[in-house]
């Protein structure tokens, strides 16, 4: 009777239960808390969404800024674009449903200027005054950009209307940044470093990154040639801010701004070889992979850091001061993406490897040991401040960007075979 009753137990499993060979299917990314954060809006009667910037721990409660505001273009930019890469991959129409009531948020924060405020106040109105606000050549304004030209093909032919707003919104603000490509290409010596001057802000290699990625696919519709020349001259001095000395520590960074390096939003190396094919300059690439072939492969062996100064001295360099923590999911995803990429350049497995690798801070593999990234809620955590010290709050830059890594990793099977092992 036993054996009985365990062969048909068997047979119904076999029946009932879905069973999947697939290593996609083993990977389980949950939008549930992403969803959570996301809230539909009407401002002046025109309906748009917004991704709420901070939720607290315990109960994740959403909690505002009383300089800043309730939402900005920093997240919503970047929760349009994962929600784009769901709907490509998953074929999910509730997130390209998302992706377009969130891109009305982008547009409805650009200003006459043709750049973009960031923050709203908690009546929907626009904080146009402070200084993470204001309609600039900044972060926001580059990520507005990325978001918008990403998800043009889309509406481009599903939804030409959409897609013309789309595009008016991008000519804007390209004219604007047209006005002040630098015209002078200058260096100037920051403690004893040679640092280009041509770059947003000045010095910002950080920011020319994530304007590469909007201007790439801008120049990919337009064939324009100012973009294309100020792309090489961006990436060239992306290229001058790293730093090659085989005796320093942090041998192959790029340097994030002047002499400071830090682990945030650091996609310098991913947007060089996102612009390799288009700009065909060997440079570009070797530079690229000497940061992932040595940095990079710093970072993961000695658990990650968080920033480092440095300086140059009689042609060495050496540091002026570092800092661990803290580590956030923005820190993983720069380097998951450029090690992906390179793999696609080169197709050497280990650049694949490497990016599971980085991946697993997610995971648990981090100075905490702490897993941050719930699969069955999709919270992500905000950081870690020590190896005894979680911040268990799950806001909406770290869901993002934890979010992004993982999904990225199922377009690669060998870097999602080895997140899934146990190595």
């Amino acid at each position: 009777m036993k054996q009985y009753i365990t062969k048909y137990f068997l047979l119904f499993l076999l029946i009932f239960i879905p069973v999947s060979c697939s290593e996609n299917d083993k990977l389980i990314i949950t939008n549930s808390h992403l969803d959570y954060l996301y809230e539909e809006i009407v401002v002046d009667g025109k309906e748009m969404a917004i991704i709420h910037i901070y939720s607290d721990y315990p109960d994740y409660t959403f909690v505002g800024d009383d300089d800043e505001g309730i939402a900005c273009v920093d997240d919503v930019a970047r929760a349009a674009v994962y929600y784009l890469y769901d709907w490509q991959i998953n074929s999910n129409q509730v997130s390209i449903d998302k992706n377009k009531k969130l891109l009305e948020f982008v547009l409805y924060l650009q200003s006459d200027n043709g750049y973009f405020y960031n923050f709203i106040w908690d009546d929907y109105s626009i904080n146009k005054d402070f200084k993470t606000s204001v309609a600039e050549p900044n972060w926001w304004s580059w990520r507005a950009l990325w978001a918008l030209i990403e998800s043009y093909d889309y509406y481009n032919q599903h939804d030409p209307v959409f897609a013309e707003r789309i595009w008016k919104s991008v000519e804007d603000l390209i004219t604007a940044l047209k006005e002040i490509i630098p015209t002078q290409y200058e260096y100037e010596e920051m403690n004893g470093l040679k640092i280009p001057t041509w770059l947003p802000q000045k010095y910002a290699s950080d920011q020319a990154a994530v304007l590469l990625l909007g201007l790439l696919e801008y120049y990919d519709q337009t064939e324009d040639t100012t973009i294309y020349n100020y792309m090489g001259k961006l990436c060239e001095g992306i290229i001058a801010m790293q730093l090659k000395d085989t005796e320093f520590k942090y041998n192959g960074a790029f340097l994030s701004w002047q002499n400071l390096w830090h682990s945030w939003g650091n996609l310098q190396s991913y947007a060089l070889l996102k612009c390799y094919p288009l700009l065909k300059n060997e440079l570009i690439l070797s530079s690229a992979l000497y940061e992932l072939d040595n940095f990079y492969e710093f970072l993961i062996v000695n658990n990650y850091l968080n920033y480092f100064t440095v300086e140059k001295s009689n042609g060495k360099l050496s540091e002026i001061e570092s800092e661990k923590y803290s580590q956030i999911a923005y820190n993983i995803r720069p380097m998951v993406y450029a090690l992906l990429e390179a793999y696609k350049i080169t197709s050497k497995d280990i650049y694949a490897v490497r990016a599971a690798e980085a991946a697993k801070w997610l995971t648990g593999k981090n100075p905490a040991n702490s897993v941050m990234y719930n699969p069955g809620n999709g919270r992500i955590f905000d950081g870690i401040n020590s190896e005894n010290d979680v911040n268990k709050n799950s806001g909406a830059e770290s869901t993002i960007e934890g979010l992004l890594t993982l999904l990225k990793l199922k377009e690669n099977e060998i870097a999602l075979k080895y997140f899934l092992s146990n190595d």
